[in-house]
């Protein structure tokens, strides 16, 4: 899809901005792996959308804590689903451009998104907000577990307990360790602020945002729909994350 001239030349203006700045907060959801062929509707990993799983009832509490307590079977058949997906997927030139800026910027990537592309892309400084697919642990003893395991649901290999992946199911609590240091960084503040792919109807996803635009740091919206934020931020971007991403890190290295 071509980009109007008005984008092109918004786009154009984030990244001369960008350029100049040093410190940068990437706020990622959903969207962000779309052109990693990874749908962005309802259900950790995009293959349900308001519509009941297979086991009569919604997804969201097939993929809930309490669901996966009662019965883990039924919470591993679709998280093995999901898992599935993620896998056949890599990360796309939005997940690299943010990587790349590592190198000229010192950058700090919060994501939703449990499926590790911006991990395999290479940032660096990640927050993982709602954990990843990519690590497994037993629930019982509290052993890493193999990620390759096939059974449903997968029993630890050393005391035989239930494991699970390191991930935020439905009706569970933010890690702690990831929180603080999501708020440690905020304390230390931001030069430039993106939120690309989400709706952010989290708070901890729009307060980092609706703090920038306090202090009236540039901040950047990159989403085909619009939210709540997109008349709030400096520039709202309706563009694909990949393509958005590219062209503003393609002027922003210029001159690095």
């Amino acid at each position: 899809m071509s980009l109007s001239a008005e984008t092109t030349a918004a786009l154009r203006d984030i990244g001369l901005r960008l350029r100049a700045l040093r410190r940068v907060l990437f706020i990622t959801g959903a969207g962000i792996s779309a052109d990693s062929g990874l749908p962005t509707y309802r259900g950790v990993g995009g293959l349900y959308n308001d519509e009941a799983t297979e086991d009569g009832m919604a997804i969201e509490e097939a993929l809930s804590g309490a669901c996966f307590a009662a019965r883990p079977d039924i919470t591993w058949k679709y998280l093995a689903q999901i898992e599935h997906n993620c896998r056949q997927a890599a990360p796309n030139a939005a997940h690299r451009a943010i990587a790349a800026l590592d190198d000229s910027h010192e950058v700090v990537v919060l994501t939703q998104n449990i499926d590790g592309l911006h991990s395999q892309a290479g940032s660096r400084n990640l927050i993982e907000i709602h954990g990843t697919l990519a690590e497994r642990y037993c629930t019982q003893c509290g052993a890493a577990a193999d990620t390759a395991d096939a059974a449903i649901p997968p029993r630890c290999h050393q005391c035989g307990g239930i494991v699970r992946p390191n991930v935020v199911l439905f009706g569970e609590m933010l890690p702690e360790r990831a929180i603080s240091r999501l708020y440690r960084e905020l304390d230390t503040g931001f030069d430039m602020v993106f939120v690309i792919g989400t709706t952010a109807v989290f708070p901890y996803i729009a307060e980092p945002v609706l703090r920038a635009v306090q202090r009236g740091a540039p901040t950047v919206e990159i989403n085909p729909a619009h939210t709540f934020l997109s008349n709030r931020v400096s520039w709202h971007v309706a563009a694909g994350a990949a393509e958005a991403m590219t062209a503003i890190y393609e002027t922003c290295r210029q001159t690095h």
